[in-house]
Parts: structure tokens; C-alpha cells; sequence
């Protein structure tokens, strides 16, 4: 086919769509209107990376100009920003989040039915059910301490065992690396050496409520205590006393919320049904927010994103395997939800996005002696109401673990 070559005479002035241009007389381009023309602007430039409170318009992008990592705001909530990194760097900035993705955690306890005090660290999946395995070990086999989370690293502090119960011991506070577990590292002190611990955490601290010190302690007579005291987690550091509870309490039930606002205890030793709150931000007093179903005590603790459950034995002539639940946005009571397979007390309670861990415990009126350890592990649903089921079991028979353990 024949080919006609193009002029400049064939060529039309841009007067419409679809035509070509063609140069003035000068072999310029002619002059144009820009009133259709939209100018995208650029990236919003820093030396730091962006923070949840950083607080700008959902789909802004943020140039990390030291670093060049490149964000987009995916979550515009104020206060609690999500900016998901979308450049060639790694890690996004988020929320803290109590609850964990990946693996549960308790430590040591009592052994049945040698009455030893074990120090294994026991690690559950939350993605697959099944047995536990036994990923590290406590500076010291101890029973009945509490359990915090750092975004890092699982902590246990406090707790009892026999021989060694000590300034020394007692006062412990041991933490492990999620990222590589294996043996626990001493890194910091109680303000005294104490048992029957409750557990909280924020992003920044734990907060260890309440708790019981042993008639054979020598730091003072058996007697439960009222004390809110916080360690940093980014230092090893010591305990301080910060706040009160409203009374004095062992064996206290933690948790903790999404916001990383407050703090709650429930139940306890003696049996308590008081839902009390403390903030965390600031040192101070909790406060009176509702009531549990019964007057329990010994319970396992667990935080979904808007509630609090605890789990396990009402310490009166009749146990309960019912499961409690209470939202943590108003001042409210508790409803039963649910009940779990066995009737334990003294369990260690963990919590994933999705579900709640009881772990372990004591088992009563379910053909054993008041206190004989369970290996069992189980697990009910934050997002539907129900009973828990077993999915598997700890690395041996362990009574007297802490209300609540570490999660990642």
C-alpha cells in the first residue's frame, strides 16, 4: 500500500478533540487553557517516620526524607493512625495491640504431681491447635507470677518456690525474647518479693496489681497487698509503686485494653465481683466500673480488642467453669457467655485477635484432688459468644500458673 506523506498544511488547529497540534508560526506550540489540568501534589516530607497521632487526612503519603521509607495513611482514626509502609523499607506504624497473632505463653508453675516448681516457658499456637512445646526456661522454677507483653518480649514477675523464696526470687522480674526464646534474663526487681499477681500491660509498661506475700517470706507475715506497680520495658529497670487498688487483693485477674488506656483487675482472693480500672498513663487509684456475675475467684484473664473475660473457679462450696464477660468502652456488668470444658482454678489466660487461652490450672470436682494440675488448653471465641473447646495440652500437668501470660 501506498504511503502519502504528511504536510503541515494537512494538519487542523487544535480546536477539538482528537485533533493533532499543530505549531504556530514560530514552531511553537500554541497557547492552551490549563483550566482542565489537575497538579497532584507531592508527598508530605520528614526526617522521622509518621505517628499513630500524627493525624492527617486518610490516603496522605509521608517521605521519610533520612531514611526514604515512603508511608500512605491506610487509618485515619485520630489518635490511632495506621501508615502502612509502601516503600522499598520494612515495618509499618500502627496501634499497639495487646492481643497477639502468632503464640501464647505461660511459664513455670506447679507440677503435679512432684509439687516441684517447674520452670519451662510453654508456647501455644494461635494459628494451628495443638500441644505446646517447650520453648525456654525462668532464671527460676516459680508458680503463681504475673504475665506481661512488650511488643518484643514476654515477662514474668514475681511468684513463689520453695527454698528460694527470697528477696532475691520473689521479687524477680525475668524476661524472654519472642524472637528467639530460650533461657530468661533477671532485668529488673519488684518493690518486694510477692505471689498471686495480677498482670497489665501497655505498649510502654507492665503493671503488676495486688498480690500475696507467703508466711514463709522473710520480708513480712502472710498478707495480700493493694499495690499498682510499673516497670519500663524498654530498659531493664525496677518496679514502682504508682497506684492503689481498692483493696487488698491476691490472685487478681489483668487486663488490658486496646487503647492502651486503661487497665482492669477482677476478681481475686478474697473473692471479689468488683471490676475495678486504673489508667495507665498517669500514676493513680482504680476505680469501682461494674460487677462480675459472682463474687469469684482465681480466674484466668483475657482481652479481646473491647472486652474483658475471665475464666474459671468461683472459690466456694460449688465451682463454675463460666465464662464472664464485660465490655471495657462504658462502666458496666458483666454477662455469662459461655462455659469452659473443665472447672479449673489458678489457670494462665492469653489472648490472640480472635479467641481467648485458659492454660493449665487446678482441677477440682473432676476426679482429682482440690488443686491437682491440669495439662489442658483451651479456647473460646471473642467474636461469638459460646463455650470453649480443648485444643490440645501444656508439656505436663501444671497447677498454680499466673492470671495471665505473655502473647505476640
Amino acid at each position: 500500500m501506498a504511503l502519502t506523506k504528511l504536510d503541515i498544511s494537512m494538519l487542523e488547529d487544535v480546536s477539538g478533540a482528537n485533533n493533532l497540534v499543530k505549531l504556530d508560526t514560530n514552531a511553537k506550540i500554541p497557547a492552551t487553557s490549563g483550566a482542565g489540568l489537575s497538579v497532584k501534589p507531592g508527598p508530605f516530607t520528614s526526617s522521622s517516620d509518621p505517628a499513630i497521632d500524627s493525624n492527617k487526612a486518610l490516603g496522605t503519603e509521608w517521605l521519610n526524607k533520612t531514611s526514604g521509607n515512603m508511608f500512605i495513611c491506610t487509618d485515619a482514626t485520630a489518635g490511632a493512625n495506621v501508615w502502612t509502609n509502601v516503600g522499598a523499607g520494612t515495618g509499618n506504624i500502627q496501634p499497639h495491640s495487646f492481643q497477639g497473632s502468632n503464640y501464647g505463653i505461660s511459664y513455670g508453675g506447679y507440677a503435679h504431681p512432684s509439687a516441684a516448681r517447674t520452670n519451662q516457658v510453654d508456647r501455644t499456637s494461635f494459628t494451628t491447635d495443638g500441644n505446646a512445646t517447650d520453648v525456654g526456661d525462668m532464671t527460676i522454677g516459680r508458680d503463681t507470677w504475673s504475665g506481661h507483653s512488650s511488643p518484643t518480649h514476654g515477662y514474668a514477675c514475681g511468684g513463689y518456690s520453695p527454698g528460694n523464696y527470697s528477696p532475691n526470687t520473689g521479687n524477680t522480674i525475668d524476661r524472654l525474647s519472642f524472637a528467639s526464646a530460650g533461657a530468661m534474663t533477671d532485668v529488673g526487681d519488684m518493690t518486694r518479693s510477692k505471689r498471686l499477681l495480677g498482670g497489665v500491660s501497655s505498649e510502654t509498661y507492665g503493671y503488676i496489681c495486688g498480690g500475696h506475700t507467703a508466711a514463709n517470706d522473710p520480708s513480712g507475715p502472710a498478707t495480700n497487698y493493694n499495690e499498682i506497680e510499673r516497670f519500663q520495658f524498654a530498659a531493664s529497670s525496677n518496679g514502682v509503686d504508682v497506684g492503689d487498688l481498692l483493696s487488698l487483693l491476691g490472685n487478681a485477674a489483668g487486663h488490658s485494653d486496646q487503647e492502651n488506656a486503661y487497665g482492669y483487675v477482677s476478681s481475686g482472693s478474697p473473692n471479689t465481683n468488683v471490676i475495678q480500672r486504673f489508667a495507665m498513663a498517669s500514676s493513680g487509684n482504680s476505680t469501682d466500673v461494674g460487677d462480675l456475675t459472682v463474687a469469684w475467684g482465681e480466674r484466668a484473664g483475657n482481652s479481646s480488642l473491647t472486652h474483658g473475660y475471665t475464666t474459671g473457679k468461683a472459690e466456694t462450696a460449688t465451682s463454675s467453669n463460666a465464662i464472664d464477660k464485660f465490655a471495657f468502652a462504658a462502666s458496666s456488668n458483666s454477662t455469662d457467655i459461655g462455659d469452659m470444658p473443665q472447672q479449673l482454678h489458678e489457670s494462665c489466660g492469653c489472648s490472640s485477635t480472635t479467641n481467648g487461652y485458659t492454660m493449665g490450672g487446678g482441677r477440682q470436682g473432676q476426679g482429682g484432688a482440690y488443686g491437682q494440675g491440669s495439662d489442658h488448653i483451651f479456647k473460646f471465641s471473642f467474636t461469638t459468644d459460646g463455650n470453649g473447646t480443648d485444643i490440645g495440652n501444656l508439656s505436663g500437668q501444671i497447677g498454680y500458673l499466673g492470671r495471665n501470660g505473655s502473647q505476640y
